[in-house]
């Protein structure tokens, strides 16, 4: 529920009493997900950078971009606002980490970039971003109703929107990368990709679940106009997504394909918020490669090869001694 005011009195989180069932479930499930950039060997992939025709690296360079400013506005502002709004203390932490890791998926994209681009092709991406029409348009729209929040219609359609950027806006992004490392190309930088999925899709289930709760507080007449609301955002966000998709890929002959995928991905955010399905698509009409991209259980790969999403980290080292080869 909303609650922006601040009492007089502050209140301090007690992880001890906690007043619904899935809080606990969500904080240990981010924890568990917890990773860094640093941790992915991003080198292999220069030597399948150089095999990609200038078409396909402009693609690639363009919507990892535009992702590093959806993810960076999502840290920035759409989290922390979120997060201020609501009245539960365990939801303001859950947020709150939600938001660092949406920052540490904006810094993995600059991992890629100095990975396989030059520092002038870097400056020139992100000028093009800053100056792109159709992301600042897209990122306006979305930025206002995380600025707008005064009250609990206004904290769910907040909430509405990042869900539909975590299940949703990001998937214009996320396809081409999933789709080269299924051919087995860039699978360095898909992992990365894959570990970022694995966080919005739980990202924006949670969103989905806060915002459920607000709903059911509402009459039925407002729960009829809140509806109407999301699917008119839905609708004006989709028209940017396929204007976005057809400058973007169109070089590439994928368009129809994104936008099978953008289709489907709106209806799982509809879905974390509770609501039927708007366009209807089915798993089995999307690009099966990029489908199985979006499997976010562990991969398992060779000793040799990238680390996969389903590492264990060390949490107990100790040194090494004599006694340690006495097999």
């Amino acid at each position: 529920m909303y609650k922006r005011e601040e009492s007089k009195n502050k209140q301090a989180v007690n992880w001890n009493k906690i007043n619904d069932s899935f809080t606990t479930l969500f904080w240990q499930q981010n924890i568990r997900q917890f990773w860094i950039d640093e941790e992915i060997p991003l080198s292999d992939d220069k030597l399948t950078w150089q095999t990609l025709s200038e078409e396909e690296k402009e693609v690639y360079k363009k919507v990892t971009a535009g992702l590093t400013l959806l993810d960076t506005e999502q840290g920035s502002v759409g989290m922390p606002e979120i997060a201020l709004a609501v009245e539960n203390l365990h939801s303001k932490a859950i947020l709150s980490f939600m938001g660092m890791m949406e920052h540490m998926h904006a810094k993995s994209y600059s991992s890629i970039f100095s990975t396989l681009c030059t520092s002038k092709e870097i400056d020139d991406l992100f000028e093009w971003v800053e100056n792109e029409p159709l992301l600042q348009k897209k990122l306006q729209i979305v930025t206002e109703k995380y600025k707008s929040i005064k009250d609990d219609k206004t904290l769910y359609l907040a909430m509405v929107m990042s869900v539909f950027l975590e299940s949703f806006l990001f998937y214009s992004g996320f396809f081409y990368p999933l789709y080269l490392a299924g051919e087995g190309k860039l699978t360095a930088s898909g992992e990365i990709i894959n570990l970022i999925i694995r966080d919005e899709s739980i990202h924006g289930v949670y969103v989905g679940l806060l915002a459920q709760e607000i709903f059911k507080t509402f009459s039925d007449f407002e729960k009829e106009n809140v509806k109407k609301l999301t699917i008119d955002c839905l609708k004006e966000l989709f028209e940017i997504e396929e204007e976005y998709t057809k400058q973007i890929y169109s070089p590439i002959g994928l368009v129809e394909e994104v936008l099978l995928f953008l289709k489907y991905n709106a209806d799982k955010a509809l879905m974390n918020l509770g609501m039927d399905a708007y366009f209807n698509i089915s798993e089995d009409k999307v690009n099966s490669i990029v489908i199985a991209g979006l499997d976010t259980k562990t991969k398992h790969h060779d000793f040799f090869s990238v680390k996969g999403n389903g590492y264990i980290k060390p949490l107990n080292i100790s040194k090494l001694d004599d006694s340690d080869f006495d097999f």
